[in-house]
């Protein structure tokens, strides 16, 4: 039997986790092709800060090297980008002229680090963290370099000013909000994360616009100036202030986009052949940033490719998201509404001396939202008494200190 012709553009971690469950699936079923951007192979774009921190090597955070693509007949092109879709034709066309035939098309492009639309933001020296070729230069930066300044304090941010910082960089990590992590993190909790990292060496402008980047003698990046007129010296500076999904190549083929390449249950874009997973698709109006959704879609677009028919009844309904993360080597957890307010109610749990907060919000006898930060050993406890909207009842004398004995 002839096989169909299953195309990849996209070389990352949803695409990749896609093509491990359709592998598991229907190991038969198609000639793959996948076109990366990047001259690597699939690894794991979470350890750059461990590579950067000079915690591990690149080689360390490889998930699928050059012979798992061998093994499974997967003919890889590495280092060329994909600049065209043509739909009539069911092909895909790269930047070196490269053309492949699909009958089955999957887009996992990723996203791309927001750059600010300030004055200077190209200069040599000014750099959007988002992948490895971003981390290496970041690396040789800090060994001729003095000052970095990071732009955005979310986990991505953070993790680059501390992986600067024990390469030996004076950093400065500058924010629009008005405590750090606000998306994952309460004040209170974003507070003590700040004094943490301050008592580490980190320095921190919050509430801060920055206005323009300007550059030194030689040409590169020397400085960041604010809204307010201030000044700070910088000859690396770092763009972690958010990301955009990758679009682009889909809305130029005329595909259905709107924050992202619009996909259905099933995770089939507005053309039937044409699959999206990963960051640059958005489900129900969400683009997900997190790595669990982005693999419970891979699984449900494994199904769909492996045999559509059969598999209707495999839909992604959209994730409920927590977030459980080690910030420089300090345990956070966040879920649903942790932010409180309305008809909520509030328990608190704080040791500022040890290290610990805990906020559990309650609405209805149920919990709705939790931060926990410095002990976070209960969160997935609460996520799953969060996703199930259980009735708290007996559980609440409990609830402060973990699962009661019976149901630990």
């Amino acid at each position: 039997m002839t096989k169909q012709k299953l195309v990849m553009v996209g070389n990352g971690m949803a695409g990749c986790r896609t093509l491990e469950e359709l592998l598991k699936l229907a190991p038969e079923t198609y000639e793959i092709t996948v076109f990366g951007a990047e001259p690597h192979p699939n690894y794991n774009r979470i350890l750059l800060s461990p590579v950067l921190a000079g915690e591990m090597t690149i080689p360390e955070i490889v998930l699928n090297d050059h012979d798992w693509y061998r093994q499974h007949g997967i003919t890889l092109h590495t280092g060329k980008t994909v600049v065209a879709i043509d739909r009539t034709a069911r092909q895909v066309i790269a930047d070196d002229g490269s053309v492949a035939d699909y009958d089955r098309l999957l887009l996992a492009v990723g996203s791309s680090a927001y750059v600010l639309p300030v004055p200077g933001n190209n200069l040599p020296g000014v750099i959007a963290y988002r992948d490895i070729a971003d981390t290496e230069a970041m690396i040789e930066a800090a060994r001729t370099h003095s000052h970095a300044v990071v732009i955005g304090a979310g986990l991505l941010g953070l993790e680059a000013a501390n992986g600067l910082a024990l390469r030996g960089m004076d950093v400065t990590v500058v924010h629009r909000g008005k405590w750090i992590m606000e998306r994952q993190l309460d004040r209170a909790a974003g507070e003590m994360l700040q004094q943490s990292l301050e008592q580490r060496g980190l320095r921190f402008r919050l509430n801060a616009q920055t206005a323009a980047l300007t550059a030194d003698d030689s040409g590169r990046v020397g400085a960041v100036h604010f809204g307010d007129g201030s000044s700070i010296p910088a000859d690396l500076v770092v763009m972690t202030a958010g990301i955009r999904p990758n679009s682009a190549l889909a809305e130029a083929a005329g595909l259905a986009c709107e924050r992202g390449i619009v996909v259905d249950d099933t995770l089939r874009t507005s053309d039937p052949a044409i699959y999206a997973v990963g960051e640059c698709a958005a489900h129900r109006g969400i683009a997900y940033g997190l790595v669990a959704p982005l693999f419970e879609q891979a699984k449900v677009c494994a199904r769909h490719l492996a045999d559509p028919e059969a598999n209707e009844a495999a839909r992604y309904g959209g994730s409920v998201t927590s977030t459980k993360l080690k910030v420089t080597g300090i345990k956070v957890f966040s879920a649903g509404n942790f932010m409180g307010g309305g008809d909520t109610e509030e328990i608190l749990l704080a040791d500022p001396d040890a290290g610990i907060y805990k906020k559990l919000v309650v609405e209805n006898d149920t919990l709705v939202g939790a931060v926990l930060y410095g002990d976070t050993d209960d969160g997935a406890w609460y996520f799953q008494l969060l996703k199930d909207r259980q009735r708290l009842d007996n559980l609440r004398p409990h609830l402060m200190f973990g699962p009661p004995p019976a149901t630990a």
